[in-house]
């Protein structure tokens, strides 16, 4: 009998250039696992690499890391650093079922953790102020990070905007985890800012006043108030007694 060969490393690597073709598996590869109101469509990673490339970047950078084990693209992670508020926002985390909780997806988010962090010292000369993301309320993931890694679960109603012209917005939650100090609540004229900068700088919407669910997540956010996290017992999947089938969950946005 012949022996089994043994599979080939996971190597964690950028795509840096728009003609990577790393680049359009990445997105096929998420594809199949977020909705499209979730996931920008390939032409704009692409535009946003040719900006690179073209050196037009200011404080405003997008990455996007990928996970390759021999020819195979297993895992893909991306996210951008946002200057004006000194963040870096965890777009996508995901691994290929087979391979996961073997520490693939925490290499990829570490790797972006770190491309981000680098950001802020080139430009800004200073260490990151917090990592943040949107995730589904259900995701268990969530509560893990506000139990043990001191992340904010913002309490209010958010809403990331459609990211496909067929699709509604998507109720998520917001979270912060900061890196420089532990808070229990961040003043809400600061969440507001993070909300626009989002909407309006990395999600590109010209008028985000102009859409209905940004005002409503700003009458949810009282000038002078704070924001608290939601307790991690609220967060993850509602509990099951038996008494009736759970409804199909949707899938779980892995930041």
């Amino acid at each position: 009998m012949a022996e089994r060969r043994p599979s080939p490393p996971v190597r964690i690597r950028e795509v840096r250039s728009p003609t990577d073709r790393a680049l359009g598996r990445a997105h096929r590869f998420l594809k199949r696992i977020f909705p499209r109101a979730e996931l920008l469509p390939l032409r704009d990673w692409s535009e946003t690499l040719r900006e690179r490339e073209a050196g037009l970047w200011t404080d405003l950078d997008w990455h996007l890391l990928v996970a390759e084990q021999g020819r195979q693209l297993v895992g893909a992670a991306s996210g951008s650093y946002i200057g004006n508020v000194n963040v870096g926002l965890v777009g996508y985390v995901a691994v290929r079922r087979g391979l996961r909780g073997r520490g693939i997806g925490e290499r990829l988010r570490r790797g972006l953790r770190s491309a981000i962090a680098r950001d802020a010292r080139r430009i800004h000369g200073c260490r990151l102020t917090a990592l943040i993301g949107e995730v589904h309320g259900e995701n268990p993931w969530l509560a893990r990070l506000v139990r043990t890694q001191g992340a904010l679960a913002l309490d209010f109603p958010y809403s990331q905007p459609s990211l496909h012209r067929s699709a509604a917005h998507v109720g998520l939650v917001l979270y912060v985890q900061p890196l420089a100090a532990h808070r229990r609540a961040l003043p809400a004229d600061e969440v507001r800012r993070l909300v626009y900068t989002i909407w309006r700088r990395v999600y590109r919407i010209d008028r985000p006043l102009s859409r209905r669910p940004f005002r409503r997540m700003l009458r949810a956010l009282p000038r002078g108030g704070r924001i608290a996290s939601r307790r991690p017992e609220t967060l993850g999947p509602p509990p099951h007694d038996g008494a009736r089938p759970r409804p199909r969950p949707r899938r779980p946005r892995v930041t």
